[in-house]
């Protein structure tokens, strides 16, 4: 009788560990939660989204609003098209809010994060937020700062890329002196 309610717990216990191993596997992979409160679409085009999914958070001053609802490419810009769901209680997003793509920690996953503006219009259903920052690449910044360290190891200044190139032929322009600084008569009470 002692042996077979001792099989009984040790059976409640694996049945007990594998349903940890399941929730914890759908909180990881955004699973959770497949029935989102209803709210209202926008929609964002990016330049480069990195690895944003759909079902990916969408933030409002670290707080969850909402999640991705859809990714497609929009071959008119050359862009991605991001729609996302918003709750209905944010329900005053002024027009001019801006759209980031974020990482979650160093290695974490990307999300939208949503900045308000100042404007007294507020955006609704369907409306596009025309101000986005795309993700930041890491191996894009990886790449220009290996190139940048190798320039400079040649002997070489790296060049400024953000600037643009800059043509051989143009002149430094250097004041000769320094501007002379107005003096201040000390006073003595």
């Amino acid at each position: 009788m002692q042996s077979k309610s001792a099989e009984i717990m040790v059976g409640l216990f694996v049945a007990a560990g594998v349903a940890a191993l399941f929730m914890l596997a759908m909180k990881v992979s955004n699973l959770a939660s497949f029935t989102d409160e209803k709210g209202y679409a926008l929609v964002a085009n990016f330049d480069n989204i990195g690895a944003l999914k759909v079902r990916s958070p969408v933030t409002l001053a670290g707080v969850h609003v909402g999640r991705v609802s859809a990714i497609e490419y929009d071959m008119a810009n050359y862009q991605a098209r991001v729609h996302f769901t918003v709750k209905a209680q944010i329900n005053k997003l002024p027009i001019d809010t801006t759209a980031s793509i974020f990482t979650a920690g160093l290695l974490g996953e990307q999300y939208l994060g949503l900045e308000p503006g100042a404007d007294d219009k507020y955006l609704k259903a369907g409306d596009e937020i025309k101000l986005t920052q795309s993700a930041v690449v890491m191996e894009q910044l990886i790449g220009q700062f290996l190139f940048n360290k190798a320039a400079e190891s040649k002997g070489g200044k790296a060049p400024d890329t953000a600037a643009g190139p800059v043509p051989a032929t143009a002149p430094a322009k250097m004041p000769a002196t320094a501007p002379p600084q107005p003096t201040v008569p000390n006073k003595v009470p």
